[in-house]
């Protein structure tokens, strides 16, 4: 598939909302590994992933909830959401979908691929040429650490977060996906 390349499973690591900038920040963990992946995203898709995270039950569909009954209806699985580049500070995503044997890719914002990946309990991915732009952040291995980094985010802003962060060159960056 054409936004394939190198790529590692991750999974959601934390999910916190700073009420100053009316954001959330979702990390995404590297399965296996000990890199942290920070992506800014909107309050309502923070809410929608958060609700779904803590199994909170709704009387009527939300959006995400929604658009993954459409698709179940119609017979079209979700197959993985891949979090396929980063340029100039906004992450870019791919929803993979399979519809009998056609085989589709999504483009996507990250919050809305990863608000249906839990609905539809579906593998989030990140490509290795987000992982070799974004700083390189490595997973707190204790609690306390846990709870300094999400104090962290709360004083951070996205400009501060790539602050600094040049684009390698192509031939620093590795094989394109």
């Amino acid at each position: 598939m054409k936004s394939e390349g190198v790529y590692k499973e991750a999974k959601i690591f934390s999910l916190v909302l700073i009420p100053l900038l009316g954001q959330y920040v979702l990390t995404l963990e590297e399965v296996g590994g000990q890199r942290l992946v920070p992506i800014w995203i909107g309050v309502n898709e923070g809410n929608a992933i958060g609700l779904k995270l803590q199994d909170e039950k709704l009387p009527r569909p939300m959006t995400h909830d929604l658009m993954n009954n459409m698709l179940k209806a119609l017979g079209i699985k979700v197959e993985r959401i891949l979090i396929s580049d980063l340029r100039d500070g906004t992450y870019y995503a791919v929803i993979f979908l399979m519809a009998g044997s056609r085989r589709y890719e999504i483009d996507a914002r990250p919050s809305d691929a990863m608000a249906l990946a839990v609905r539809s309990e579906t593998p989030i991915f990140v490509g290795e040429k987000v992982l070799k732009k974004c700083p390189v952040i490595m997973k707190p291995i204790s609690e306390e650490e846990v709870e300094k980094f999400k104090q962290n985010l709360q004083n951070l802003k996205p400009e501060d977060f790539f602050k600094g962060l040049e684009e390698k060159p192509p031939e620093e960056a590795g094989s394109p996906d």
